[in-house]
Order: structure tokens, then sequence, then C-alpha cells
């Protein structure tokens, strides 16, 4: 047989060949392939949380107060001697003069939109805030229930005069309450994975939730509870 008549009729055998050996192959990476997706596949999602209790570091008071009249020069009179009066109140706490805050005043002609016999009896009413503002919370706290000496000297307070009690340092136990949950997300993992029949695998994905600080109860706002959620995702294996 001629050499180039050999050469073609080995051609078609080394091609086929190479089509066996890349069907052969392909069969092994799909197969590979699967099975990673069926180990990708399978995997669980559990939640942890953890829990501080915090002392408020902050406290912001406002005290909005208010006079009324028809005489515009006495209203504002009296309105600068009561905001006096809170200043004096809260400097004779033993705060200093940089924690008290007042705002400008409002002023409110009631005449303006009223007609005929609707008009009020007064005419005026003008208002402010005088607002404390401090991190020594337990000296506000001992403020706080004399407030009702400013009743007794004429200051009329206004709506919206309940303290907010704030923690500021969450950054400092922050990281040990993520670490608490996550250590605990993992515990329900592993149980879960016990009770399955598999191997806890590493971690899918990971969020760390949410940062909630509420006050414990409603009776003692200024201690506070930080709680932290994550969520964890882990492979399982067989």
């Amino acid at each position: 047989m001629p050499a180039s008549t050999a050469s073609r009729n080995l051609v078609p055998l080394i091609a086929a060949a190479l089509l066996a050996i890349g069907l052969v192959l392909a069969g092994w990476f799909a197969a590979g392939g699967m099975k990673h997706l069926r180990i990708a596949d399978r995997f669980v999602v559990v939640k942890g949380s953890a829990e501080q209790i915090v002392e408020a570091d902050r406290v912001v008071w406002p005290l909005p107060h208010s006079v009324g009249g028809n005489d515009l020069a006495q209203v504002q009179r009296e309105l600068d001697a009561n905001t006096a009066v809170i200043r004096r109140f809260f400097v004779d706490a033993g705060f200093d003069a940089d924690d008290i805050m007042v705002s400008p005043p409002s002023l409110e002609d009631r005449w303006a939109w009223a007609y005929g016999d609707n008009r009020p009896a007064e005419r005026f009413r003008y208002s402010t805030t005088v607002t404390l503002r401090t991190d020594d919370v337990p000296k506000a706290l001992e403020v706080l229930r004399r407030s009702g000496e400013l009743v007794s000297k004429g200051v009329m307070i206004g709506e919206g005069s309940a303290p907010e009690f704030d923690y500021t340092r969450l950054n400092d136990i922050k990281p040990g309450l993520i670490a608490e949950a996550t250590a605990a997300a993992r515990d329900s993992a592993v149980q879960f994975a016990k009770d399955s029949g598999s191997r806890l695998g590493g971690i899918r994905s990971a969020n760390q939730g949410v940062v909630s600080i509420d006050d414990r109860d409603q009776s003692s706002p200024q201690v506070k509870r930080v709680r932290v959620v994550t969520t964890v995702q882990y492979f399982l294996r067989d």
C-alpha cells in the first residue's frame, strides 16, 4: 500500500480516537461539575443573636414652655423670665452653661386667623425650648425627679418634654456581640447538620444583620438593651 494511501486511512482513525477521548473527558468533567453543583446546592440558613444590657451615657432633655397674653411686651418679659428660671434650675443642679441651649423663640398671633367672636381670649402665644444636653446621666436623673419645682415657680412645661437617653459607645461592644451571635449561629448549623446526617461545610454567605438599641423597659429608659442578629449560610457535606 502506498504511503500516501496509508496516511489517508490513519486520519479517520485519529479523528475517531480524539473524538472518543473528548467524549470521555467531557463526561468526566460533567460528572465532576454535577457533583459540585449538588454540593453547592445543599446549604442551611441559620440565625444567631446576642444581647447586652448597658447604661445610657448621654441624655438630651428638652423643656418647651410658653406664655400667652394680649400685651406683646409683657408676654416677652414673662417668657424671658421663665427661661431664666429653667436655666437657673439646671445651673444650681451643677450643670455647666455650655450644657444648656435655648432655641429661638416663636411668636404666634392667634388673632391673625380668627374672625369676629371666634377670637381667643389671649392674642399672643410666645414659646421657646430650653434643652439640657449632658453626659452626666445620673445627675440628670436626679434633676428630672425634681422637675415639679419648675411648675411651682409658674413655668408651664409643654408637650415634648420627655428626655431622650442615648448609648454612644456601640463600637466598643459591637465586635464582641457580633462574635457571640456568629458563634450561636454556627452552633445551630452544627446541630442541624447532625440531625440531617450531614457534615457542616464552609460559609456560603454571611450577613451581620441589624443592630438595635432599645429601652430595657418603659420605667427605666436610661437602661438600654443592645441586640445583634447575624444570618449565616453554611454548606452541607455528605
